[in-house]
């Protein structure tokens, strides 16, 4: 029996990643700051398919909370053998009517909370030969969108490394990079859904998790869901930046 961690797992990508996962027989980890949530959605997986469900409650935007789970992660004698690095973080304003401490914030969790998770649960699993992390980006990484943009781009940037470094070792990093996802996200943002974006570029969030989990399977580095998004990838690597830069308003409305 395979157990996989997943942060952010109460709601949206990371509640679909935790039920799609639990539906393969994993045991798992939840990583959340709503404690009560946190075992509700424990209670519901574990009697639904009969897998072992741990709850860590945290915040990750707390260093302390943080070092907790990857404290879990390092556990040679409880090995985790699946990171899901889901935990999401997302800014309505731009970037000079924000306070810098928001700012930080969201650099915390998109960037620090990967790196420092992905660092202790990657050690153990280079040492046992076998192992993976998804981290979850997104299409915003191709495209010039402020903050939120350069942290996922960094994520990009840094599971390419990491699954050329380890993938020779056993070990599988892949990016997952959504595009609008029909989630509770955006509406945590207060951003209107309707008016944000086509409806055609909305995905759900069961698709893009079975899409990412066969990404996953098959040791691919990157997993960019449906064809329009894929497109929109092509694009960006071909489209000067001033263009790009005209996109940024899409999802702030």
């Amino acid at each position: 029996m395979s157990t996989s961690l997943v942060t952010g797992a109460t709601a949206g990508i990371g509640h679909e990643f935790a039920t799609q996962l639990a539906a393969r027989g994993e045991d798992l980890v939840l990583v959340a700051r709503d404690r009560e949530r946190l075992a509700a959605v424990a209670d519901d997986l574990s009697a639904r398919y009969g897998v072992s469900v741990e709850v860590l409650p945290a915040d990750l935007t707390d260093p302390d909370q943080l070092s907790l789970v990857a404290a879990r992660l390092s556990d040679a004698e409880r090995p985790v053998d699946l990171l899901v690095n889901n935990a999401g973080f997302g800014l309505k304003r731009r970037f000079l009517d924000n306070p810098i401490a928001v700012e930080q914030g969201q650099h915390d969790i998109l960037v620090r909370a990967v790196l420092q998770l992905s660092h202790a649960a990657l050690g153990p699993m280079v040492d046992r030969g076998r192992g993976g992390v998804i981290n979850v980006s997104s299409v915003a990484a191709f495209l010039p969108r402020g903050t939120y943009s350069a942290d996922k781009a960094w994520v990009n940037s840094f599971s390419a490394w990491a699954h050329n470094e380890y993938a020779d070792r056993g070990v599988v990093v892949m990016a997952l990079c959504p595009g609008f996802v029909r989630t509770e996200f955006h509406e945590r943002l207060g951003v209107d859904r309707d008016s944000s974006a086509p409806r055609m570029l909305w995905l759900d969030a069961d698709r893009l998790v079975r899409e990412a989990l066969a990404d996953f399977d098959r040791g691919r580095a990157l997993s960019v869901p449906s064809k329009r998004y894929k497109a929109i990838v092509a694009a960006s690597r071909l489209v000067p930046g001033s263009a790009l830069q005209r996109l940024q308003a899409l999802g702030r409305k």
